[in-house]
């Protein structure tokens, strides 16, 4: 498959005429009540307007091999965005912090998480205690770095450009030590610390809690897209959606330790996220204008809010759509403390991305029924094979490589070890319930699956692959990709890994040149793109899922860097990739499939003229 293919690609219309048309159609959007009741349903023809919206910022979004979707020429450093909020004024509660590397002790060694020894029976009482070791394991800082005159934060929860546009929050009942009311708090990374924004009657509680399982609280995730805007422009809401992802399957594997599960409440419609999560603002960002515009707009650093997590000890529930969401609607005497803090003292406006984030709310919808009970999936290799680290230290050790070393391979049984992972249910490719961990955390079934270019597994042909997450895909998958691909299952394949070789010969320098010319996608033992089922999934469900296939991928990526730590090789995630090169290269055409996420996986280079140091203390100042 010769590179001179990457070449015949149409270009799309101006960028110009792309965002008018995405303007116009957010304001028509608008004038068929996009902006109605909280979680009254759209028009269809809001409906359509909304997914053309999201389908044009896609497009307008995508970089190519001759140009780049539009971002800024050069970090702005001065205005760079503080990467933690605060809520001054607000109460602070300290958590407690855990040994980073705990000796013999119950902390679960990491692969022991994912088996069925992760049940009720282990599940741990909601304290200040385990509330702490949840989010200490998931959102914290993990570990300072120091280069020169320049020190700065990593989190257990990767980000794009190590940049955090995600914030969390936690709404729980009355916990000693940090609430004696219910109460909805901010979670503060720098300090592991909760900012108790506001209390809560017993009865609100109550009414919020209808249908979950004792000893339950909730997480929600909001996103602050200047952080992201700030270094990539217009592509920035992708980028805001692949995080969302990753921190909803770090929260669902910390919980997992606990003896806990985890599932997105997806039934809440945007307007109750925002008001659950006090982001209830009367300034919005601005849509109608074209971008980008540089100025003072510190309405840019407002919160959206992306979703609830409910967290909760192992057992199915059934919450009632209409009672809870009349119960929100209802409940509008919360006080909310705390003023957000500043973040840049200039910004620049990319009115492109508040049109995608406005197309993409989510109506109040029924809440689905969901099982407690997971499915583990059949491993390759024993749980010697991998390094003998706990969960605490996988999650926290994790680290974005920088580098790959060219030089060295990945065991195949390693190799198969990761994909069993990366599955819905741990085998076969079909989701349905029960679901292998982090994957019950999404109550849809898998819309996306990797494409997988393999440079250096012992024992498999260098080539192009693909692993099929839901095998209800495959005939169309295989009807619109390229019909010279050979779809053939590789020689001693597990018979429930449903992974097909498409294409053999060396791939690393097409696979480095996809990711927008970055060596460590050739470079690694195997790179990636997640390809989903892309317009007919949000035609199915609305524009709302939209940023849901991005959370998808995001967990997947969570999944992929976790076992590369535990196996003692490394991982990163490529939000830079030709996007319609790749699919040129795949065969597709249209907008049924598209890539998403690129990832990389292999033996990183290590530079050591920057310092690590311990996540806390840390630095009483950082760049």
């Amino acid at each position: 498959m010769a590179l001179c293919t990457l070449n015949r690609l149409a270009s799309i219309s101006s960028s110009l005429a792309v965002r008018r048309s995405i303007h116009a159609k957010a304001m028509a959007a608008h004038e068929a009540g996009g902006r109605g009741a909280p979680g009254a349903p759209a028009t269809a023809a809001a409906a359509d307007s909304a997914i053309s919206t999201l389908l044009d910022y896609h497009a307008a979004t995508k970089h190519h091999l001759k140009r780049y979707a539009r971002g800024p020429h050069g970090l702005d450093w001065a205005n760079q965005p503080n990467p933690f909020r605060r809520y001054q004024g607000a109460q602070v509660e300290p958590l407690l912090h855990l040994p980073e590397s705990p000796p013999s002790t119950d902390d679960p060694l990491y692969p022991v998480v994912f088996s069925s020894s992760s049940s009720s029976s282990l599940a741990k009482p909601l304290t200040k205690a385990s509330l702490s070791q949840l989010l200490y394991d998931s959102l914290a800082l993990s570990a300072w770095k120091s280069a020169g005159r320049s020190t700065w934060s990593l989190r257990v929860n990767p980000s794009s450009g190590n940049l955090h546009p995600t914030e969390g929050y936690v709404v729980s009942d009355a916990i000693e030590g940090v609430s004696a009311t219910p109460f909805v708090a901010h979670y503060a990374p720098k300090e592991h610390a909760l900012e108790i924004r506001a209390e809560l009657p017993p009865d609100v509680w109550q009414g919020l809690m209808q249908g979950l399982p004792p000893g339950s609280l909730l997480l929600g995730f909001t996103s602050i897209y200047w952080r992201e805007a700030w270094k990539y422009g217009e592509r920035a809401f992708r980028y805001c959606n692949h995080d969302v992802g990753h921190a909803i399957g770090a929260v669902a594997v910390a919980a997992g330790s606990l003896g806990w599960n985890a599932c997105l409440l997806d039934g809440y419609g945007s307007h109750q996220v925002n008001y659950l999560l006090g982001l209830t603002h009367d300034e919005q960002p601005s849509s109608t204008e074209q971008g980008p515009v540089k100025g003072v707009f510190p309405h840019l650093e407002l919160e959206h809010g992306d979703c609830i997590m409910a967290v909760f000890p192992f057992g199915e529930f059934l919450l009632e759509p209409d009672t809870l969401h009349n119960f929100l609607a209802s409940n509008s005497c919360f006080l909310w403390k705390g003023k957000m803090n500043v973040l840049s003292r200039q910004h620049v406006n990319w009115p492109i991305i508040y049109q995608a984030a406005e197309a993409s709310l989510k109506p109040a919808t029924e809440f689905s029924p969901h099982s407690g009970s997971m499915q583990v999936a059949q491993s390759i290799l024993p749980s010697v094979a991998y390094e003998p680290l706990t969960l605490r230290q996988v999650v926290r050790k994790r680290r974005s490589a920088q580098d790959m070393d060219s030089q060295y391979g990945m065991l195949l049984d390693v190799f198969y070890q990761m994909l069993l992972k990366t599955l819905p249910t741990g085998g076969a490719g079909v989701q349905s319930e029960p679901c292998q961990l982090p994957f019950g955390a999404l109550p849809w079934k898998a819309e996306v699956h990797l494409v997988l270019f393999v440079h250096r597994v012992v024992g498999l042909e260098q080539g192009i692959y693909i692993l099929v997450r839901n095998f209800t895909h495959q005939e169309a998958l295989q009807k619109v990709m390229r019909p010279e691909f050979v779809w053939e299952k590789p020689e001693g394949c597990p018979s429930n890994l449903p992974l097909y070789k498409l294409y053999q010969g060396d791939c690393r320098d097409l696979a480095a040149r996809l990711s927008c010319h970055q060596d460590i996608a050739g470079e690694s033992c195997f790179s990636l793109g997640m390809v989903a089922r892309f317009e007919p999934a949000i035609r199915d469900r609305g524009a709302w899922m939209y940023p849901r296939l991005f959370w998808e991928t995001g967990v997947i990526g969570q999944v992929l860097y976790l076992e590369a730590h535990a196996f003692g090789i490394s991982a990163t995630g490529i939000g830079c990739y030709f996007d319609d090169a790749v699919h040129d290269i795949l065969g597709l055409k249209g907008t049924e499939f598209q890539s998403l996420y690129h990832f990389t996986v292999g033996i990183p280079v290590v530079d050591k003229r920057i310092l690590s140091l311990p996540a806390y203390p840390g630095p009483a100042t950082d760049a």
